[in-house]
């Protein structure tokens, strides 16, 4: 096991298929699958398709009930509660569809939330006729308590639902999400947690953070393969909880199983594997570090913290939050881009990051936040990452940012290797 000689950071790439031409810091957007839990999708593949009545009318019943145990034990969930989605933003459509909205409710949720999320709010909001409430939530910020505050303030006597990110995909802000669940269920707003970044990113209790609806990804931090992700309910809202897809369990009369089971576990024929091999990503990277899963989050958020000061000193800004909002995502504020920029779908990518994958092939996002022209640039950290890739990412910004005179810098430039 290699050690980067700054940090002693645990660095391993050999478990990852990644291309080692490139220096990848994007982990956040799409994760990347171990070798390993590949292999493991590939023979459950390999075994349905040997025989796929067997393996879809006999088999997955068992098998999803196995898997599913096995991610409610690692995220403290109830099984009883948890379901399968394809991603974190189906979860997130799955209870806005399901909830009764009407004319004059409220419904909330802060200027940090991913836009597929944030679109689905706004198009169940506007089909029922009931009104969308942004909190602005302060970047940069000092204080968490800012955080609750400013949700908060954002009620109403008619808020019926809070869709409030654990971790926020912009801005890569771990927010208090007990505090959060605690001040808005207090006040009788149930909160739907979109947690897409925090399953292996975090430490999650979900039945002792007793939010009305939670949903994550596991394909992120995780590393499962792309398709896996879940929700879960609480005891008292799972009834009238339904897929955005509706199929045979809808009429079920079986008593064996609950209807909100019955309902999400089948939703028509597809490639289950990504559900199936969650067991084994949660073994393999709970194994590639002494200390368990408990030992990889603290690697990853003390490169994290690391990678953002190199970006903070290089750019020469203050850390937009404190460290405690950190977990395996920063993201650090940019000069403003071009006015005339027009993105190009569909990724709509910023010319400073083509100019990074292009000129450097650096991969990390470079993202408008709240608005154009304002930008940030998001690093992710991951097993397989190490400080002298930000400290590369971090002399390659400078230049650009100088050739296109908006650099802000001073001091000399990190070294780039």
């Amino acid at each position: 096991m290699p050690f980067d000689s700054d940090r002693a950071f645990p660095v391993l790439t050999d478990p990852f298929t990644l291309d080692p031409s490139w220096t990848f810091l994007n982990h956040g957007s799409f994760g990347a699958c171990p070798r390993a839990v590949q292999q493991a999708q590939d023979a459950l593949r390999a075994r349905m398709e040997r025989q796929p009545v067997q393996f879809l009318a006999n088999d997955y019943e068992g098998l999803m009930d196995a898997a599913r145990d096995a991610l409610a034990a690692f995220l403290g969930a109830d099984p009883e509660g948890l379901v399968f989605v394809s991603n974190a933003t189906t979860g997130v459509n799955a209870v806005l569809q399901s909830i009764d909205l009407g004319p004059g409710d409220d419904v909330l949720v802060t200027d940090h939330a991913y836009n597929a999320c944030r679109n689905a709010l706004d198009r169940v909001a506007r089909k029922a006729g009931a009104r969308v409430c942004v909190a602005a939530v302060p970047f940069p910020l000092s204080d968490p308590a800012a955080v609750v505050q400013a949700i908060g303030a954002a009620v109403t006597p008619r808020t019926r639902i809070a869709l409030i990110d654990h971790v926020t995909s912009p801005t890569g802000l771990v927010l208090p999400i007990a505090a959060i669940v605690a001040d808005l269920q207090g006040r009788g707003v149930d909160v739907l947690v979109d947690g897409a970044h925090a399953p292996g990113m975090v430490p999650l209790d979900l039945d002792r953070l007793g939010a009305a609806y939670y949903t994550g990804n596991c394909h992120k931090w995780l590393c499962a393969p792309k398709g896996a992700a879940f929700l879960w309910v609480r005891g008292d809202r799972r009834e009238g909880i339904r897929p955005v897809v509706t199929s045979h369990g809808a009429n079920s009369t079986r008593t064996d199983r609950s209807l909100f089971r019955l309902a999400f576990d089948w939703t028509g024929t597809a490639d289950p594997t990504p559900f199936l091999s969650v067991p084994a990503a949660i073994t393999f990277l709970g194994g590639l570090l002494p200390g368990g899963w408990p030992a990889l989050m603290d690697r990853n958020r003390a490169l994290t913290l690391h990678a953002r000061d190199i970006l903070c000193q290089a750019l020469d800004v203050p850390p937009p939050c404190p460290d405690g909002m950190i977990g395996s995502l920063a993201a650090v504020p940019l000069p403003d881009r071009a006015v005339d920029f027009v993105p190009r779908p569909p990724l709509l990518l910023d010319p400073l990051q083509e100019a990074l994958q292009d000129r450097a092939r650096i991969e990390v996002p470079v993202m408008s936040w709240p608005r154009a022209p304002r930008r940030l640039v998001r690093v992710s950290a991951a097993v397989y990452n190490h400080p002298g890739q930000y400290r590369a990412l971090a002399g390659h910004l400078r230049a650009f940012l100088a050739d296109a005179g908006q650099a802000p810098l001073n001091g000399p430039p990190p070294a780039c290797h």
